[in-house]
């Protein structure tokens, strides 16, 4: 014998081998050169109040008021220069300080504030196609349940 111990173990040859590769698969094989890209949520450009925080839609009048709460956008707490560690709170060389952040102001270095969010919204789904009527075909929600005891009719 030229093992140690006689009972069967690893070294048994008769024991079946390992597979060394898996199969190649049916699909195609990119080459990749370097790491792999990761797939990264989008960002959108928004505007918001700074009161109550409502998204402001494309093309709002800086100069108006929030369509939300009626806040003046027009004033310091909505300005891209608004920083509270700053000389007069104001990161621009301004001559004296605004006392009301929030009230409406006719400041020169006015600029809107707009920030860049990630995109979490879901992606668009098709729209329905429109009957022979021209009107869209409306979801209800006893489509889903009529949908799930359609799997298990007989």
């Amino acid at each position: 014998m030229e093992r140690k111990y006689s009972h069967r173990g690893y070294m048994d040859a008769d024991a079946p081998k390992k597979k060394d590769k898996r199969p190649p698969e049916n699909h195609a094989h990119q080459e990749q050169i370097g790491p792999r890209t990761p797939r990264m949520v989008g960002t959108i450009t928004r505007a918001r109040c700074s009161n109550c925080g409502a998204v402001l839609q494309q093309g709002f009048d800086p100069n108006g008021s929030c369509p939300r709460c009626a806040f003046q956008l027009h004033c310091c707490k909505q300005c891209a220069y608004f920083d509270t560690a700053a000389q007069f709170e104001c990161t621009r060389p301004i001559p004296e300080r605004i006392a009301k952040k929030d009230a409406r102001n006719e400041c020169t270095f006015y600029g809107f504030r707009t920030t860049i969010e990630k995109d979490t919204a879901p992606t668009a789904v098709a729209a329905p196609a429109a009957s022979s009527s021209g009107s869209f075909s409306s979801v209800r929600p006893n489509d889903a349940r009529k949908a799930f005891d359609d799997l298990f009719k007989k």
